[in-house]
């Protein structure tokens, strides 16, 4: 049963704290982007290098997010939250300053660690924080921090390196860490979950499949799809994923219960994610490039150009929260994904050598409202999906998703852009990009159907009323309180 002391801060405290957190972990999946240019030059490495100073964040975040929140769940979440933060903070000094390629792919690695344990948490202590009756809008302003940190990466990144250098993008993070911490520790109220046991042998088959088949997508390109070890990753990553499964559906207390699949909320919100994070980061990783490499402009005009995609969250997502409260997350997030996949084709359909501006903004509007309307209602969809007590795992599921979906689709779409184009002049970077972004966007059309698989409210509202495994926990009544 969860436990929880007296509360330390209010909720507004409880928001504040958990969006910085999230701000932080969700702008490190593509900061990167924009300075990938300025890596190569300083420090070598090849395309699969470049992808790997992604791939190695999104993918150690992916498969340690489920076991960071159930260690929270275990000892206490804000104290590992408190963890999290520091692992992270430490990390990320160590990329700014990683004398190479290896070693700065290795300190992303342990950022994604540090992020793992911590970004989970920021749910369930801010669901504990907030009454129920105005989560959404909570969740809805945590979302638009959230998407604004994943669609900003690229301009803070890019303006970094410019002015400063690529260092930067890794120091800004330490300030922000080292002032989360007191307050974090002064602020939040510390909770526990169902005090179920560790799952290692459910962490270990992730972690070890999710691997395999992202290394065997990076490297295939270079190292051909026929090459042993390419094969062995992906054959050895699927046989370990399904073991995973198996896992899930027969131990006593897994890392992640299959038998939350059967809910069509939960399958349906978690797929979706994974699509659209799946279309969403490979498209980001390519264009990001596109706008610099092909179309000259500098790291900060790149970002800049972005901004009506990169902006958007923050006008949109807050008012998308309360919009889900109203008529149900369900139609937004749909909307929200059809809209991005929409301007994912726009932007392959007018791609060339020499795309003027405005010829992409209408894309670019599109994609950025389309994102603004997931991210709020999909936070509400996933934590009204499970009852109180799994909140914590269901948290973790999903954000766990998403950065499978986001290591996926870089190593997806940079193999489909290798194999149709490459570095070796403009128009062969466009004749790559352009398949690529047509992939992506069908991919998030496909989130969009997924998304149309969940209960509409008031199913919704009718199975939770009938169901008595949805009662409230301690937790959430106190919050309520």
């Amino acid at each position: 049963m969860s436990q929880q002391t007296a509360p330390r801060g209010g909720a507004a405290w409880a928001l504040v704290i958990t969006s910085v957190a999230g701000f932080m972990a969700a702008l490190d999946n593509l900061v990167v982007t924009t300075a990938l240019p300025s890596l190569r030059k300083d420090l070598g490495g090849a395309l699969d290098d470049l992808e790997w100073t992604v791939s190695a964040y999104t993918l150690t975040f992916a498969v340690l997010l489920m076991f960071g929140a159930a260690l929270g769940d275990r000892f206490g979440r804000r104290r590992l939250f408190q963890v999290g933060v520091t692992i992270f903070t430490g990390a990320s000094a160590a990329a700014a300053m990683a004398p190479g390629i290896g070693s700065l792919i290795a300190a992303r690695a342990v950022q994604g660690v540090g992020a793992a344990v911590m970004m989970p948490l920021t749910l369930t202590l801010l669901t504990a924080a907030v009454p129920a009756a105005k989560r959404g809008m909570a969740y809805g302003i945590w979302g638009a921090v959230n998407g604004l940190a994943v669609a900003s990466g690229p301009l803070i990144g890019g303006s970094l390196t410019e002015h400063i250098s690529w260092h930067w993008i890794f120091w800004l993070n330490v300030p922000l860490g080292v002032a989360l911490l007191p307050l974090a520790r002064l602020r939040l109220a510390e909770s526990y979950g169902a005090g179920a046991r560790l799952d290692l042998p459910g962490t270990l088959l992730a972690s070890g499949g999710l691997f395999g088949i992202v290394y065997g997508l990076v490297r295939g390109p270079a190292d051909g799809w026929t090459s042993p070890l390419v094969l062995t990753g992906l054959f050895a990553g699927s046989a370990l994923l399904a073991a995973f499964v198996l896992h899930g559906t027969r131990a006593k207390n897994p890392m992640l219960p299959m038998r939350l699949f059967r809910s069509r909320a939960f399958s349906g919100i978690n797929a979706a994610s994974l699509l659209m994070f799946l279309g969403m980061f490979g498209s980001i990783f390519l264009l990001s490039q596109y706008m610099q490499g092909v179309l000259g402009y500098s790291p900060t005009q790149a970002g800049l150009r972005m901004l009506p995609w990169t902006g958007m969250p923050m006008l949109v997502a807050p008012i998308a929260g309360i919009l889900s409260d109203r008529v149900g997350g369900r139609p937004v997030v749909a909307t929200g994904l059809f809209f991005q996949a929409a301007g994912l084709a726009y932007l392959a359909a007018v791609a060339t050598t020499d795309a003027s501006y405005a010829a992409q903004l209408p894309g670019l509007i599109i994609s950025g409202i389309g994102m603004a309307l997931f991210f709020a209602p999909a936070s509400n969809l996933v934590m009204s999906s499970v009852r109180a007590s799994e909140q914590g795992i269901a948290s973790g599921a999903n954000n766990a998703l998403r950065e499978v979906g986001g290591a996926l689709g870089i190593a997806i779409m940079s193999s489909i852009f290798s194999a149709q184009g490459g570095y070796e002049s403009g128009q062969a970077f466009v004749d790559g990009l352009r398949p690529a972004l047509v992939t992506g966007a069908g991919v998030v059309a496909l989130a969009g159907v997924a998304a149309l698989v969940i209960p509409r409210r008031r199913a919704a509202e009718r199975d939770e009323s009938s169901s008595p495994a949805r009662s409230s926990s301690p937790v959430l009544e106190t919050a309520s309180r």
